[in-house]
This record gives structure tokens, C-alpha cells and sequence, in this order.
């Protein structure tokens, strides 16, 4: 899943910038990976991919990701 990649990317990149408004702008785009991620899940799982077990352990753990993420938006000023 490339919006993984890109979720994890992009608070790396952000964290590299010159100034606190750049790495929150990073985080949201970041937040908005974890979205697509998320989006991805449900659609392995109605499709059958991955079993109901997995894939709810997984979209709970996206869901963690993206709060702490937005945890962190909130403390980056």
C-alpha cells in the first residue's frame, strides 16, 4: 500500500522543514494517507483479502495512527 509509505514519508519530510506551519501542513497530508489506508482496508476486507479478524486489528490500528497524528498536529505550533 503506497499510502503507507506516503503517511510515513511525509511526517518524516515535514519534520525536515524549516518551520513548525510546514511540518503540520505535512501531518494533514499525512492524516489524509492514513484516510486512504483506511479506505483500503475496508475494501480488502469486503473483498475478502485479508480475514475479518486481520483486517479489523488492522483498521484499529490505523485508526490509533491517525489520532496520534492528530495528537500531534495539535502540539506542533
Amino acid at each position: 500500500m503506497r499510502a503507507v509509505v506516503s503517511c510515513m514519508n511525509n511526517i518524516a519530510e515535514g519534520y525536515e522543514r524549516s518551520s513548525n506551519a510546514e511540518f503540520r501542513r505535512f501531518l494533514y497530508i499525512a492524516k489524509g494517507s492514513m484516510g486512504e489506508v483506511r479506505s483500503m482496508l475496508y475494501l480488502v476486507d469486503e473483498m475478502g483479502y485479508l480475514s475479518k479478524d486481520d483486517a479489523y486489528n488492522l483498521q484499529c490500528q490505523a485508526v490509533e495512527i491517525s489520532k496520534m497524528i492528530s495528537g500531534l498536529i495539535k502540539v506542533v505550533n
